[in-house]
């Protein structure tokens, strides 16, 4: 069964137009430069707020230096930093759906946990992914 198909409104003749979205004339310089903001300030509150990013934090930070001991070159090490980053990306956009979630209600809904629990898998899903990468160059590096 597939979803309905959302059909724009007809507009009535005495209907004021749409007003601009406020943020959407930026661009050049400007646009770059509240897009990094606006993206600084999400690290930060996911920082605050979030104990799952927090751990996931401190755990990349920590390994970090490991990536350059582990790495035969700058392709490995390269991979084991992005393994880092694709976890802490999935888990932002894990705790943007709970957020989206949470605002509409807090009361138990199957789309609401089905959403919730696929964003939780995608999450398991990296840091096995993560893991995996790092054990195959552990091994590499010495087990081979």
């Amino acid at each position: 069964m597939s979803a309905p198909e959302s059909r724009p409104q007809a507009r009535t003749p005495n209907a004021a137009p749409p007003r601009p979205h406020p943020h959407k004339g930026r661009t050049g310089l400007e646009r770059i430069v509240r897009a990094t903001g606006h993206s600084l300030a999400g690290l930060r509150e996911a920082y605050r707020t979030e104990n799952a990013f927090r751990q996931e934090a401190w755990l990349a930070l920590v390994l970090c230096p490991g990536a350059f001991w582990l790495g035969r070159g700058w392709l490995e090490v390269a991979l084991l930093l992005a393994g880092l980053v694709l976890v802490l990306v999935v888990e932002l956009l894990n705790s943007a759906v709970e957020a989206a979630i949470d605002r509409i209600g807090y009361e138990t809904h199957p789309l609401a946990k089905r959403a919730k629990d696929y964003a939780s898998a995608a999450v398991m899903l990296s840091l096995l992914a993560c893991a995996g990468l790092w054990l195959a160059v552990l091994w590499q590096r010495v087990g081979a």
